[in-house]
């Protein structure tokens, strides 16, 4: 059975910073390229991070310069360090896992950013 579980969200002033995790079981993490995305109230979800098998990463332009994605393949974990945090970035965040056609996807973590 494959489960991706996110940790890591939470309410932050903004300006201030989270670092999401996602532990991902039932699955070799390391030949998966993992992706956050998000999704606001009334809004569609967005890929905000991607980072291939070998590292390559892209992001979304609202958070180029402010958020990293990287992983630990021996700890089946991929992180979203989330820096400048704008009120913006309120959402439910997804952590996925995607192969081919094989694409698993955690249950979100909610990131607020309020003053």
């Amino acid at each position: 059975q494959v489960q991706l579980v996110e940790s890591g969200g939470g309410l932050v002033q903004p300006g201030g910073s989270l670092r999401l995790s996602c532990v991902s079981s039932g699955i070799i993490t390391r030949i998966y390229a993992m992706a956050w995305y998000r999704q606001a109230p009334g809004k569609q979800r967005e890929l905000v991070a991607r980072i291939t098998t070998d590292g390559s990463a892209n992001y979304l332009d609202s958070v180029k310069g402010r958020f990293t994605i990287s992983r630990d393949n021996p700890e089946n974990t991929v992180y979203l360090q989330m820096n400048s945090l704008k009120p913006e970035d309120t959402a439910v965040y997804y952590c996925n896992a995607q192969r081919a056609y094989l694409d698993f996807w955690g249950q979100g973590t909610q990131v607020t950013v309020s003053s």
